[in-house]
Protein backbone atom coordinates (compact mmCIF):
# COMPACT_ATOMS: atom_id res chain seq x y z
CA UNK A 1 0.00 0.00 0.00
CA UNK A 2 2.03 2.61 -1.43
CA UNK A 3 -0.41 5.02 0.07
CA UNK A 4 0.04 4.35 3.84
CA UNK A 5 4.19 5.62 3.81
CA UNK A 6 3.76 8.37 1.49
CA UNK A 7 4.80 11.93 3.52
CA UNK A 8 1.76 13.65 5.31
CA UNK A 9 1.66 17.08 3.46
CA UNK A 10 -0.97 19.58 5.03
CA UNK A 11 -3.09 21.47 2.84
CA UNK A 12 -5.27 24.43 4.91
CA UNK A 13 -7.02 22.21 7.16
CA UNK A 14 -6.95 18.98 5.38
CA UNK A 15 -4.15 16.37 5.80
CA UNK A 16 -3.26 13.66 2.84
CA UNK A 17 -0.65 11.10 2.49
CA UNK A 18 0.89 8.40 5.23
CA UNK A 19 -2.41 6.31 5.07
CA UNK A 20 -4.91 9.35 5.61
CA UNK A 21 -8.12 9.03 3.84
CA UNK A 22 -8.43 9.66 -0.18
CA UNK A 23 -9.67 13.05 -0.54
CA UNK A 24 -11.95 14.08 -3.11
CA UNK A 25 -10.62 17.03 -5.53
CA UNK A 26 -12.62 19.13 -8.16
CA UNK A 27 -11.48 22.18 -10.40
CA UNK A 28 -13.93 25.44 -10.76
CA UNK A 29 -14.90 25.99 -14.11
CA UNK A 30 -16.17 29.73 -13.57
CA UNK A 31 -14.06 33.05 -13.75
CA UNK A 32 -12.08 33.26 -10.86
CA UNK A 33 -12.29 36.74 -10.44
CA UNK A 34 -15.89 36.27 -10.47
CA UNK A 35 -16.47 36.06 -6.75
CA UNK A 36 -19.68 35.46 -6.52
CA UNK A 37 -19.80 32.87 -8.87
CA UNK A 38 -17.15 31.03 -7.78
CA UNK A 39 -18.10 30.96 -4.47
CA UNK A 40 -21.79 29.72 -5.38
CA UNK A 41 -19.54 26.75 -7.41
CA UNK A 42 -17.29 26.02 -4.46
CA UNK A 43 -20.76 26.47 -2.14
CA UNK A 44 -22.34 23.42 -4.42
CA UNK A 45 -19.14 21.54 -4.83
CA UNK A 46 -19.12 21.53 -0.56
CA UNK A 47 -22.32 19.94 -0.56
CA UNK A 48 -21.67 17.27 -3.00
CA UNK A 49 -18.74 16.21 -0.85
CA UNK A 50 -16.10 17.95 -2.35
CA UNK A 51 -13.05 18.28 -0.11
CA UNK A 52 -10.15 20.47 -1.77
CA UNK A 53 -11.25 22.61 -4.81
CA UNK A 54 -8.72 24.20 -7.59
CA UNK A 55 -9.15 27.38 -9.12
CA UNK A 56 -7.43 28.92 -12.13
CA UNK A 57 -5.04 32.00 -11.44
CA UNK A 58 -3.94 33.62 -14.49
CA UNK A 59 -4.28 37.06 -13.68
CA UNK A 60 -3.32 39.13 -10.59
CA UNK A 61 -7.25 39.71 -10.32
CA UNK A 62 -7.84 36.54 -10.07
CA UNK A 63 -4.99 36.40 -7.05
CA UNK A 64 -6.66 38.67 -5.02
CA UNK A 65 -10.14 37.23 -5.81
CA UNK A 66 -8.74 33.89 -4.25
CA UNK A 67 -8.73 35.93 -0.87
CA UNK A 68 -12.00 37.14 -1.00
CA UNK A 69 -13.09 33.55 -2.20
CA UNK A 70 -11.26 31.76 0.59
CA UNK A 71 -12.82 33.78 3.22
CA UNK A 72 -16.33 32.22 2.10
CA UNK A 73 -15.88 28.92 1.65
CA UNK A 74 -14.88 25.89 4.10
CA UNK A 75 -12.55 23.75 1.98
CA UNK A 76 -9.06 24.23 1.01
CA UNK A 77 -8.57 26.04 -2.07
CA UNK A 78 -5.50 25.12 -4.74
CA UNK A 79 -4.28 27.51 -7.56
CA UNK A 80 -3.34 26.48 -10.42
CA UNK A 81 -0.58 28.16 -12.35
CA UNK A 82 0.33 28.19 -16.06
CA UNK A 83 3.31 30.21 -16.77
CA UNK A 84 3.73 33.07 -14.88
CA UNK A 85 5.83 32.48 -11.65
CA UNK A 86 4.26 35.67 -10.63
CA UNK A 87 0.95 34.45 -10.46
CA UNK A 88 2.19 32.15 -8.39
CA UNK A 89 3.51 34.04 -5.68
CA UNK A 90 0.52 36.34 -5.89
CA UNK A 91 -1.47 33.73 -5.22
CA UNK A 92 0.26 32.26 -2.23
CA UNK A 93 0.23 35.82 -0.53
CA UNK A 94 -3.30 35.94 -1.12
CA UNK A 95 -4.31 33.03 0.63
CA UNK A 96 -3.64 29.80 -1.53
CA UNK A 97 -3.63 26.99 0.67
CA UNK A 98 -1.18 24.77 -2.17
CA UNK A 99 -0.13 25.66 -5.60
CA UNK A 100 -0.05 23.64 -8.68
CA UNK A 101 2.47 24.08 -10.87
CA UNK A 102 4.32 22.58 -13.72
CA UNK A 103 8.12 23.57 -13.23
CA UNK A 104 8.98 23.42 -17.21
CA UNK A 105 6.25 25.74 -17.79
CA UNK A 106 7.37 28.05 -15.31
CA UNK A 107 10.57 29.62 -17.19
CA UNK A 108 14.32 29.74 -15.48
CA UNK A 109 15.70 28.39 -12.53
CA UNK A 110 15.66 31.84 -10.36
CA UNK A 111 11.85 31.95 -11.46
CA UNK A 112 11.13 28.45 -9.86
CA UNK A 113 13.37 29.29 -7.18
CA UNK A 114 11.13 32.20 -6.23
CA UNK A 115 8.28 30.52 -6.13
CA UNK A 116 9.65 27.72 -3.82
CA UNK A 117 10.97 30.44 -1.54
CA UNK A 118 7.43 32.25 -1.15
CA UNK A 119 5.93 28.96 -0.15
CA UNK A 120 8.32 28.15 1.76
CA UNK A 121 7.80 31.29 3.48
CA UNK A 122 4.22 30.71 3.94
CA UNK A 123 4.43 26.63 4.63
CA UNK A 124 2.26 26.19 1.23
CA UNK A 125 2.66 22.81 -0.08
CA UNK A 126 3.51 22.63 -4.48
CA UNK A 127 2.02 20.55 -6.85
CA UNK A 128 4.38 19.44 -8.90
CA UNK A 129 1.89 18.60 -12.36
CA UNK A 130 3.27 16.86 -15.44
CA UNK A 131 0.92 16.55 -18.21
CA UNK A 132 1.24 14.21 -21.38
CA UNK A 133 -0.01 16.94 -23.93
CA UNK A 134 2.84 18.90 -22.43
CA UNK A 135 5.95 16.54 -22.14
CA UNK A 136 9.23 18.17 -22.72
CA UNK A 137 10.75 17.37 -26.67
CA UNK A 138 14.07 15.72 -25.56
CA UNK A 139 11.87 13.45 -23.41
CA UNK A 140 9.40 13.01 -26.65
CA UNK A 141 12.75 12.67 -29.00
CA UNK A 142 14.43 10.11 -26.10
CA UNK A 143 11.30 7.43 -25.70
CA UNK A 144 10.06 7.98 -29.30
CA UNK A 145 6.88 9.35 -28.51
CA UNK A 146 4.76 10.02 -24.67
CA UNK A 147 5.31 7.13 -23.18
CA UNK A 148 4.99 6.49 -19.13
CA UNK A 149 8.65 5.74 -18.87
CA UNK A 150 8.87 9.86 -20.00
CA UNK A 151 6.43 11.21 -17.75
CA UNK A 152 7.77 9.71 -14.77
CA UNK A 153 11.17 10.91 -15.61
CA UNK A 154 9.83 14.12 -16.46
CA UNK A 155 8.31 14.65 -12.93
CA UNK A 156 10.94 12.96 -10.63
CA UNK A 157 13.23 15.58 -12.67
CA UNK A 158 10.70 18.55 -11.47
CA UNK A 159 10.88 17.04 -8.08
CA UNK A 160 14.50 16.78 -8.09
CA UNK A 161 14.79 20.85 -8.97
CA UNK A 162 12.23 21.12 -6.09
CA UNK A 163 14.22 19.07 -3.83
CA UNK A 164 17.59 21.08 -4.93
CA UNK A 165 15.97 24.32 -3.98
CA UNK A 166 15.26 23.02 -0.52
CA UNK A 167 11.35 22.23 -0.44
CA UNK A 168 9.98 18.52 0.26
CA UNK A 169 6.25 20.22 1.05
CA UNK A 170 4.87 18.35 -2.66
CA UNK A 171 2.89 16.88 -4.07
CA UNK A 172 3.05 15.07 -7.22
CA UNK A 173 0.65 14.82 -10.09
CA UNK A 174 0.62 12.84 -13.76
CA UNK A 175 -1.84 13.36 -15.88
CA UNK A 176 -3.20 11.65 -19.59
CA UNK A 177 -6.41 10.72 -21.42
CA UNK A 178 -5.02 7.67 -22.35
CA UNK A 179 -6.32 5.39 -19.35
CA UNK A 180 -3.58 2.76 -19.91
CA UNK A 181 -0.51 4.69 -20.08
CA UNK A 182 -2.03 7.05 -16.71
CA UNK A 183 -1.91 3.47 -14.84
CA UNK A 184 1.14 2.55 -15.84
CA UNK A 185 2.83 6.07 -15.40
CA UNK A 186 1.54 5.71 -11.64
CA UNK A 187 2.92 2.20 -11.35
CA UNK A 188 6.35 3.12 -12.27
CA UNK A 189 6.20 6.27 -10.26
CA UNK A 190 4.79 5.24 -6.71
CA UNK A 191 7.68 2.93 -6.11
CA UNK A 192 10.01 5.62 -7.12
CA UNK A 193 8.36 8.55 -5.20
CA UNK A 194 7.71 9.32 -1.67
CA UNK A 195 5.42 11.99 -1.74
CA UNK A 196 1.40 11.90 -2.10
CA UNK A 197 -0.15 11.51 -5.49
CA UNK A 198 -2.57 12.82 -6.89
CA UNK A 199 -4.54 10.63 -8.96
CA UNK A 200 -7.22 11.47 -12.71
CA UNK A 201 -7.80 10.64 -15.89
CA UNK A 202 -7.26 14.04 -17.60
CA UNK A 203 -9.69 15.29 -20.41
CA UNK A 204 -11.71 12.32 -19.65
CA UNK A 205 -14.54 13.87 -22.04
CA UNK A 206 -18.66 13.84 -20.88
CA UNK A 207 -20.48 13.03 -17.89
CA UNK A 208 -21.07 9.55 -20.08
CA UNK A 209 -17.51 8.63 -21.14
CA UNK A 210 -15.39 10.60 -18.83
CA UNK A 211 -17.29 8.05 -15.76
CA UNK A 212 -16.36 5.22 -17.81
CA UNK A 213 -12.23 5.98 -18.20
CA UNK A 214 -12.07 7.93 -15.04
CA UNK A 215 -13.97 4.53 -12.93
CA UNK A 216 -11.64 2.47 -15.48
CA UNK A 217 -7.71 4.36 -14.80
CA UNK A 218 -8.97 5.30 -11.12
CA UNK A 219 -9.91 1.72 -10.23
CA UNK A 220 -6.78 0.14 -11.31
CA UNK A 221 -4.59 2.79 -9.97
CA UNK A 222 -6.36 3.00 -6.71
CA UNK A 223 -6.75 -0.64 -6.22
CA UNK A 224 -2.96 -0.99 -6.51
CA UNK A 225 -2.83 1.00 -3.11
CA UNK A 226 -1.55 4.49 -5.19
CA UNK A 227 -3.13 7.64 -4.82
CA UNK A 228 -3.61 10.10 -1.66
CA UNK A 229 -6.19 12.64 -3.25
CA UNK A 230 -8.18 11.92 -7.23
CA UNK A 231 -10.49 13.81 -9.13
CA UNK A 232 -12.59 12.47 -12.26
CA UNK A 233 -12.59 14.88 -14.76
CA UNK A 234 -15.65 15.48 -16.97
CA UNK A 235 -16.94 17.81 -19.82
CA UNK A 236 -19.40 20.02 -17.85
CA UNK A 237 -21.10 21.20 -14.10
CA UNK A 238 -18.06 19.89 -11.93
CA UNK A 239 -20.74 19.19 -9.23
CA UNK A 240 -21.46 15.73 -11.38
CA UNK A 241 -17.41 14.76 -10.88
CA UNK A 242 -17.94 14.25 -7.01
CA UNK A 243 -20.60 11.95 -6.62
CA UNK A 244 -18.79 9.30 -9.31
CA UNK A 245 -15.52 10.12 -7.39
CA UNK A 246 -17.31 9.08 -4.18
CA UNK A 247 -18.76 6.04 -5.72
CA UNK A 248 -15.65 4.73 -7.02
CA UNK A 249 -13.77 5.13 -3.78
CA UNK A 250 -17.04 2.98 -1.66
CA UNK A 251 -16.56 0.45 -4.39
CA UNK A 252 -13.07 -0.18 -3.74
CA UNK A 253 -13.40 -0.08 0.00
CA UNK A 254 -11.66 3.10 0.41
CA UNK A 255 -15.04 4.80 1.71
CA UNK A 256 -17.40 4.61 4.10
CA UNK A 257 -20.93 5.50 4.02
CA UNK A 258 -23.33 6.72 1.90
CA UNK A 259 -25.85 4.48 0.72
CA UNK A 260 -24.98 1.68 -2.33
CA UNK A 261 -27.97 1.61 -4.64
CA UNK A 262 -28.45 -1.55 -6.90
CA UNK A 263 -30.70 -2.34 -9.25
CA UNK A 264 -31.75 -4.92 -11.82
CA UNK A 265 -31.19 -4.03 -15.66
CA UNK A 266 -34.88 -5.53 -16.47
CA UNK A 267 -36.29 -7.90 -18.50
CA UNK A 268 -39.92 -9.08 -20.04
CA UNK A 269 -40.64 -10.31 -16.23
CA UNK A 270 -40.58 -6.84 -14.70
CA UNK A 271 -44.26 -5.65 -13.96
CA UNK A 272 -43.05 -2.39 -12.45
CA UNK A 273 -41.94 0.61 -14.14
CA UNK A 274 -38.47 -0.38 -12.52
CA UNK A 275 -36.17 1.96 -14.37
CA UNK A 276 -38.04 5.57 -13.05
CA UNK A 277 -37.68 4.02 -9.37
CA UNK A 278 -34.66 2.97 -9.66
CA UNK A 279 -33.59 6.13 -11.12
CA UNK A 280 -35.62 8.15 -8.70
CA UNK A 281 -34.63 6.26 -5.53
CA UNK A 282 -30.84 6.58 -6.77
CA UNK A 283 -31.74 10.59 -6.50
CA UNK A 284 -33.45 10.18 -2.99
CA UNK A 285 -30.87 8.28 -1.31
CA UNK A 286 -28.29 11.39 -1.19
CA UNK A 287 -30.17 12.93 1.64
CA UNK A 288 -28.41 10.11 3.57
CA UNK A 289 -25.16 10.03 2.90
CA UNK A 290 -25.11 9.76 6.57
CA UNK A 291 -26.05 6.32 6.35
CA UNK A 292 -23.72 3.20 5.21
CA UNK A 293 -26.47 0.48 3.24
CA UNK A 294 -27.01 -1.00 0.66
CA UNK A 295 -30.40 -0.57 -1.08
CA UNK A 296 -31.47 -3.25 -3.59
CA UNK A 297 -34.28 -2.36 -6.29
CA UNK A 298 -35.28 -5.38 -8.25
CA UNK A 299 -38.14 -5.80 -10.64
CA UNK A 300 -39.44 -9.45 -10.36
CA UNK A 301 -39.82 -12.68 -8.21
CA UNK A 302 -37.14 -14.81 -9.86
CA UNK A 303 -34.31 -12.83 -8.59
CA UNK A 304 -35.59 -9.99 -6.82
CA UNK A 305 -36.56 -11.56 -3.26
CA UNK A 306 -32.97 -13.18 -2.98
CA UNK A 307 -31.05 -10.02 -4.11
CA UNK A 308 -32.87 -7.90 -2.17
CA UNK A 309 -32.49 -10.28 1.13
CA UNK A 310 -28.68 -9.51 0.71
CA UNK A 311 -29.03 -5.93 0.75
CA UNK A 312 -29.66 -4.19 4.48
CA UNK A 313 -33.21 -2.93 2.47
CA UNK A 314 -34.84 -3.57 -0.73
CA UNK A 315 -37.82 -3.73 -3.25
CA UNK A 316 -38.66 -6.54 -5.16
CA UNK A 317 -41.13 -6.14 -8.18
CA UNK A 318 -44.27 -8.31 -8.42
CA UNK A 319 -47.48 -7.07 -10.56
CA UNK A 320 -48.28 -3.42 -10.01
CA UNK A 321 -46.69 -3.81 -6.48
CA UNK A 322 -43.46 -4.61 -4.46
CA UNK A 323 -42.44 -6.58 -1.85
CA UNK A 324 -40.57 -4.24 0.73
CA UNK A 325 -37.53 -6.62 2.09
CA UNK A 326 -35.62 -5.30 5.20
CA UNK A 327 -32.63 -7.14 6.90
CA UNK A 328 -33.72 -10.37 4.73
CA UNK A 329 -37.20 -10.69 5.79
CA UNK A 330 -40.38 -9.24 3.71
CA UNK A 331 -42.18 -6.69 6.06
CA UNK A 332 -45.16 -6.05 3.39
CA UNK A 333 -46.65 -5.86 0.23
CA UNK A 334 -46.96 -2.15 -1.12
CA UNK A 335 -48.67 -0.96 -4.36
CA UNK A 336 -46.13 0.42 -6.82
CA UNK A 337 -47.06 3.73 -6.58
CA UNK A 338 -46.14 4.24 -3.17
CA UNK A 339 -42.81 2.57 -3.07
CA UNK A 340 -40.79 5.35 -3.53
CA UNK A 341 -42.34 7.31 -0.28
CA UNK A 342 -42.35 3.80 1.82
CA UNK A 343 -38.42 3.40 1.05
CA UNK A 344 -37.38 6.91 1.47
CA UNK A 345 -39.57 6.47 5.31
CA UNK A 346 -37.68 3.44 6.01
CA UNK A 347 -34.69 5.00 5.40
CA UNK A 348 -35.60 8.47 7.65
CA UNK A 349 -36.10 5.82 10.46
CA UNK A 350 -33.28 3.75 9.94
CA UNK A 351 -31.57 2.97 13.32
CA UNK A 352 -28.07 2.12 12.72
CA UNK A 353 -28.41 -1.06 15.26
CA UNK A 354 -31.00 -2.06 12.68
Amino acid sequence: MYRDHTKVVTIGDRVIGGGNPVLIQSMTNTRTEDVEATVAQIHALEQAGCEIIRSTVPTFEAAKALGEIKKQIHIPIVADIHFDYRMAIAAIENGADKIRINPGNIGSAERVQAVVDKAKEYHVPIRIGVNSGSLEKPLIQKYGRVTAEGLVESALDKVKMIEDMGYDNLVVSIKSSDVLMCAKTYELLAPQCPYPLHVGITEAGTVFSGNIKSALGLGLILNQGIGDTIRVSLTGDPVNEIASAKLILRTLGLRKGGIEVVSCPTCGRTNIDLISLANDVEKMVTEFDYLNLKVAVMGCVVNGPGEAREADIGIAGGIGEGLLIKKGEVIRKVPEDQLLSVLHDELENWKETE
